[in-house]
């Protein structure tokens, strides 16, 4: 099962509003530490709020074969929640672990957990996903 690591640099090209006002520091794209990314883990730099827009992130993952995707991150109102929604549109199986996600607003958070989440896919706490995908993958050795 692929691991995809996401970071980002910035804004998306073009934006007037935002973009020239930010300039990163160095290293702010890197991988934060603890993550150790691994040389098969797919790394995507992110100028967008979602991982698939302006990346190659669905054709890796659809060269791998991988059709559900299990979303987290740090801002469910914006990355998270476009990301989920950029997966669903692409065709993918999208499952959001609810509880490895934050956001600068709990309101916002809690509203994407309960209204918009469930209609882009399943939703389920981390340990939970990882002790079926691990039980998945144990029966497909077998």
């Amino acid at each position: 099962m692929p691991i995809v690591i996401i970071t980002t640099d910035g804004f998306a090209p073009g934006r007037t509003d935002r973009s020239s006002h930010f300039d990163a520091p160095e290293g702010f794209a890197d991988p934060v530490d603890g993550l150790d990314p691994q040389p098969e883990d797919i790394l995507v730099v992110k100028q967008t709020w979602g991982a698939f827009a302006r990346s190659d992130l669905e054709a890796q993952l659809r060269a791998r074969g991988v059709s559900q995707v299990v979303v987290t991150g740090v801002a469910t109102s914006f990355g998270v929640e476009s990301t989920a929604r950029q997966a669903y549109e692409a065709g993918f199986n999208v499952t959001l672990a609810v509880d490895a996600m934050a956001d600068p607003s709990a309101a916002s958070h809690q509203h994407c957990i309960a209204a918009i989440f469930p209609r882009l896919g399943e939703t389920g706490f981390a340990a939970d996903i990882i002790r079926l995908l691990l039980s998945t993958r144990a029966q497909a050795s077998a």
